[in-house]
């Protein structure tokens, strides 16, 4: 059973992004289970001298839930041209750590106009090691209210590319 974990990059409760990732836990193929990363925002503030003996006990959740996932995937909206504080805030807290490594990440989309935060979420996971599948999903959820995110998502098709992009992404990560 190859374990996954989905970061939503929002902290919205009506996010797009979350809404993406939940319904790729739904639509995971046999042999994948998808567990979605929902405490974002409860994450303190990265600072190096909280590091080690002094790593709070949601920072080391995040890392464990990192290091003990065979894969990430990232679904993150942009804000002003960038990767949300708290996404980027996350990702800071696995820098000094082996967690990211050679992990196995991929990255998903709700917006098709979040180009520079794809670029730039692109550039700090390579920086940090992680080995960034080629293969992405981009489902249109932009500006969408919830039930219609909820009707896009329960698309035959769209399930299909869900459906799709896990086995993909589950092919990656047992090729490494």
């Amino acid at each position: 059973m190859q374990k996954i974990l989905a970061i939503s990059g929002s902290l919205r409760a009506a996010s797009t992004n979350s809404a993406l990732i939940t319904a790729l836990a739904r639509n995971a193929p046999p042999g994948c289970r998808v567990t979605v990363y929902d405490r974002l925002g409860r994450l303190p503030i990265f600072n190096p001298d909280d590091e080690g003996e002094r790593t709070s006990l949601e920072a080391s959740e995040l890392i464990g839930a990192v290091t003990q996932a065979d894969g990430v995937i990232v679904s993150c909206p942009e804000y002003a041209h960038g990767v949300p504080g708290g996404l980027k805030n996350a990702l800071d807290w696995l820098v000094s750590r082996d967690a990211a490594v050679e992990k196995p990440a991929m990255l998903v989309h709700a917006s098709p106009r979040s180009l520079f935060a794809r670029a730039a979420l692109t550039e700090i996971m390579r920086t940090m090691s992680f080995a960034l599948c080629e293969d992405t999903l981009e489902i249109a959820l932009l500006g969408k209210k919830p039930p219609e995110v909820e009707t896009i998502l329960a698309e035959p098709d769209n399930r299909l590319a869900m459906h799709n992009a896990l086995s993909a992404f589950a092919d990656f990560i047992a090729s490494r």
